[in-house]
């Protein structure tokens, strides 16, 4: 499941950083009080966990998590250190490198995208690709037995183990069918789904699609810039659909790469915390050689979904008051806050500590960012096909230099009043 993320950092501070002697949790050694002690003094709805819990009374720090924290919180969460270096410092996944919705009536997994060192990738599978059978046993059986409860994830694609094998069967967009084992392993995530640039009129337009923020993604994003730079493109369609975000740094190095060095010392991000925590409010600027290569385009296309959240929507509110940002698609998650993951025992607490704001401090988005040219998205090939609704409407844009419909500014977007704004629906899907 793609994770909803704004991160600081990659640091964190021990729980005992910030105990508060008035709590009675923070004198208490269980891991549940743990949790507690280090969210009243650094969560920014503090005020606003539930009192009278028994920390004791769960046995996991998950699902005493979910009883405390504040109603609005759709973001927190808590795993295991071991979780926390794997995903995100180490960028390993463990399984057979795909993600997937259901499609079909249930019948059929539409493959969303995959990993280029996944089994699954280097057997042929691809974006679009919609699978049919599992080990003999049709998908929609697979699925109503799931629904029903008398299979698990683990009976479809067998247990988390290394050299565990699934026969798959799968439909390409043709129409025409193929077959192969894959095999489960670790799997490194490429954070870079695709990069291609294209002759649009006059113009040469590069396309980016990003998947997630992460450390590895500072050398494959300088490695994208490298190559739009030599082909040098006029455009840029930036498309994050699947993006639930991750590191500001990495946030602030993509945005450097598409518009300095015109945004060189403007203000990239501003950080808002709880009234504990003021003497750490901050400002961030864009931050030339945060990437070697930039572009300096007075203009960039941004393709979203409701999966576009947290980092992905801080680029384009952090881009806005600068240059012209020309969002298409849905309406994003609605995540202008942040979380700087504390170490806490044997775990990393993934809690909602700041809220961000861009240089005009705008920064209230959590019904989601709305779109200039909107359009449902859906699956209609691999990446870059002609006939993708939101890579369509964008080269349609450069092209006639308007929506399909009614085109509007980013910045009246971000001004109109939040209750104005379309809740988005999460987008869902399996990974494996």
């Amino acid at each position: 499941m793609a994770c909803c993320l704004v991160l600081a950092g990659c640091g964190g501070s021990d729980s005992s950083d910030s105990a508060d002697n008035n709590i009675a949790e923070c004198g208490r050694n269980d891991i549940n009080s743990q949790l507690y002690c280090k969210l009243h003094a650094d969560y920014l709805w503090y005020n606003e966990l539930k009192t009278g819990v028994d920390p004791l009374a769960f046995s996991t720090p998950a699902a005493y998590l979910s009883r405390v924290l504040a109603d609005r919180d759709r973001y927190s969460f808590v795993i295991t250190e071991q979780q926390y270096q794997d995903r995100y410092i180490n960028a390993v996944f463990f399984g057979f490198g795909f993600a997937t919705q259901r499609t079909d009536n249930n019948t059929a997994l539409q493959v969303l995208y995959v990993f280029d060192a996944g089994s699954a990738a280097q057997r042929g599978l691809r974006r679009a690709d919609k699978i049919m059978e599992i080990d003999g046993i049709s998908v929609a059986e697979w699925l109503a037995r799931l629904d029903a409860g008398t299979a698990t994830n683990d009976d479809i694609y067998g247990p988390n183990e290394e050299g565990v094998v699934r026969n798959f069967v799968w439909r390409k967009p043709d129409s025409s069918q193929q077959q192969a084992d894959f095999v489960k392993g670790t799997v490194s995530t490429n954070t870079v789904m695709h990069r291609s640039v294209s002759q649009v009129a006059e113009k040469k337009v590069g396309y980016l699609v990003f998947n997630t923020f992460i450390e590895l993604s500072e050398t494959e994003l300088e490695q994208a810039f490298s190559y739009f730079a030599q082909q040098n493109i006029d455009e840029l369609v930036l498309d994050v659909r699947y993006n639930g975000g991750g590191l500001i740094r990495v946030a602030n190095q993509l945005s450097s790469h598409i518009a300095l060095p015109r945004l060189q010392g403007k203000t990239f991000v501003k950080y808002r915390y709880n009234d504990k925590n003021t003497s750490k409010n901050s400002t961030v600027t864009f931050a030339l050689g945060a990437g070697r290569t930039n572009l300096n385009l007075p203009r960039v296309f941004v393709l979203t979904t409701a999966g576009s959240c947290s980092s992905s929507e801080l680029v384009i509110n952090a881009l806005s008051p600068f240059i012209d940002v020309v969002q298409i698609g849905e309406t994003t998650c609605g995540k202008p806050v942040g979380q700087m993951p504390d170490r806490v025992a044997g775990y990393r607490l993934f809690a909602i500590n700041f809220q961000t704001v861009n240089a005009l401090d705008f920064g209230d988005y959590f019904d989601g960012l709305m779109p200039n040219c909107q359009v449902n998205a859906t699956v209609a090939g691999d990446w870059g096909v002609s006939n993708d609704p939101l890579y369509a409407e964008a080269l349609a844009y450069i092209n006639n230099s308007n929506c399909s419909g009614v085109a509007v500014s980013s910045q009246s977007v971000q001004q109109q009043p939040a209750q104005l704004r379309v809740q988005p629906q999460w987008l869902r899907y399996n990974e494996q």
